[in-house]
């Protein structure tokens, strides 16, 4: 029978989260439910939730909503907001106070990024476990990166395991080892991101080398943790021929045997203008479908078992 983990804890530590996806089929085995947390170290160009960037609450804006009253802008007691044929925003002087988003009553603007505690948070996980034991799925921690969380990550996942429910992560492995050593043996899958192969590549692109995340790479392999490798295929940036023979060279020589190939595409492009930041490659198109087989299938000639998708 499954276990629930005893009530009458004392609260624990709270964190930020800006999204819940129930019933995910691309975050692990089975149904699951990802858990997105607000927060991450790297700026990678292509990112497709940029607004699981920055570690506070933040508005969004859907110009296709506004119904162009100028509500918001009269809210706005830090003048962030002003008029220019619409509302234009000046993000120097944001404060994120939620004023304009209370104001108005189209839904164009909202406030992403939630102060939830554990149990809350364990509550609405719990309302899927007839889901994961039918599936054989379970809960994933996702981002953004869910180790800038590290506090919040660990006990939520401790109550998870205590409650019998399958566990995954998704990081970009850029985090402090410690920290890595502190969840993993509460964590039943990694799902372990691998950008690029060539440090300096890798820094150009997310704004930090990958010396620290083939570290964690490596000690979750040799500590024999279920990990697989998740490499986002973005067209002119890592779909090379150099940075695909360097990735698999590293991966063999780390130990690593399970790949999935996550075809690019420009959410972020969109989510971005919501946010009101550029974005890096509007001109940068998904991966064709013969591009992804052929890549898929040198991964598989290399002795690796290989994944479309997650």
């Amino acid at each position: 029978m499954r276990r629930q983990a005893e009530c009458g804890r004392p609260p624990g530590p709270k964190g930020l989260v800006f999204n819940i996806m129930r019933f995910s089929l691309h975050d692990g085995p089975g149904i699951r439910t990802t858990v997105f947390l607000k927060g991450c170290p790297l700026s990678c160009w292509w990112c497709h939730n940029p607004e699981s960037l920055s570690r506070h609450p933040e508005a969004m804006y859907a110009a296709d909503k506004c119904i162009r009253c100028g509500d918001c802008v009269k809210a706005c007691e830090h003048h962030a907001l002003s008029w220019q044929d619409g509302p234009t925003s000046d993000l120097s002087v944001c404060v994120q106070c939620g004023e304009c988003v209370d104001s108005c009553m189209a839904d164009a603007r909202r406030i992403v990024g939630e102060w939830i505690t554990v149990d809350e948070l364990i509550e609405r996980i719990r309302s899927d476990v007839v889901f994961f034991d039918e599936s054989g799925g379970g809960v994933t921690f996702s981002g953004g990166e869910p180790l800038m969380q590290p506090d919040f990550l660990l006990a939520a996942l401790r109550i998870c395991k205590a409650d019998g429910i399958q566990t995954a992560v998704d990081t970009c492995g850029f985090a402090a080892p410690e920290l890595v050593v502190r969840i993993r043996d509460h964590v039943d899958l990694f799902l372990f991101d691998l950008k690029l192969a060539d440090t300096d590549r890798h820094r150009q692109f997310t704004g930090v080398d990958n010396a620290l995340i083939l570290q964690n790479l490596c000690m979750l392999v040799r500590n024999n943790k279920s990990v697989v490798v998740r490499i986002p295929v973005i067209p002119g940036i890592n779909d090379d021929d150099s940075n695909i023979r360097g990735s698999m060279a590293l991966l063999a020589q780390i130990g690593i045997q399970r790949v999935d190939l996550l075809s690019y595409h420009a959410t972020g492009m969109d989510k971005c203008r919501r946010l009101g930041s550029p974005f890096r490659l509007p001109e940068v198109r998904p991966p064709s479908t013969e591009k992804m087989r052929e890549l898929s299938e040198w991964f598989g000639r290399e002795g690796f078992a290989v994944r479309i998708g997650g």
